[in-house]
C-alpha cells in the first residue's frame, strides 16, 4: 500500500504541474491554434493524472496535493517567467503548504520540498540566492 500511496502522490503532483503548464502556455504561446491545442493537451493530461491519483489516494489527499502543486508551481512560474510580484501573504501560504506536506513525504520528496521552501524564502525576503 505504501508504494501505491507514493504513486498516488506522484500522480497528484503531476496533475497540479500540468494545470500550471496549461496556464503558462496560455500566456506564453502566440499563435492561437497552438495556444488552444496546448491548453487542451495539458488539461486533458491533468485530468488523467488526477483520476489516477484518486485510484491510490483518498479524494481529500488527491485534491489537496493537486491544489498545492498547482498553487506553488503557478506562483513560481508567474514570478520567474512573467516577473509578477508575490505578496508577503502568498509567500506565507506557500511556506505553510510546504510545511504541511513535509511529514508525509519520502526523503527525496522532502528534499525537494526543502529546496522549494528555501527558494520561496529567498524570493520573499529578496535575498541573494546562489546555486
Amino acid at each position: 500500500m505504501e508504494g501505491n500511496n507514493k504513486k498516488g502522490y506522484a500522480w497528484a503532483i503531476s496533475a497540479g504541474l500540468n494545470a500550471a503548464l496549461a496556464a503558462v502556455s496560455a500566456k506564453l504561446i502566440t499563435p492561437q491554434i497552438v495556444r488552444y491545442g496546448l491548453v487542451i493537451l495539458f488539461n486533458a493530461t491533468m485530468w488523467g493524472c488526477y483520476v489516477n491519483s484518486l485510484k491510490a489516494l483518498s479524494s481529500l489527499q488527491a485534491t489537496v496535493t493537486n491544489f498545492a502543486a498547482n498553487f506553488l508551481s503557478s506562483g513560481l512560474a508567474g514570478y520567474l517567467l512573467f516577473k509578477e510580484p508575490l505578496s508577503f501573504q502568498v509567500n506565507q501560504y506557500m511556506l505553510m503548504i510546504l510545511d504541511q506536506l513535509t511529514p508525509f513525504c519520502s526523503f527525496s520528496y522532502a528534499f525537494l520540498v526543502y529546496a522549494s521552501e528555501l527558494l520561496i524564502r529567498c524570493i520573499a525576503f529578496d535575498f541573494e540566492c546562489e546555486a
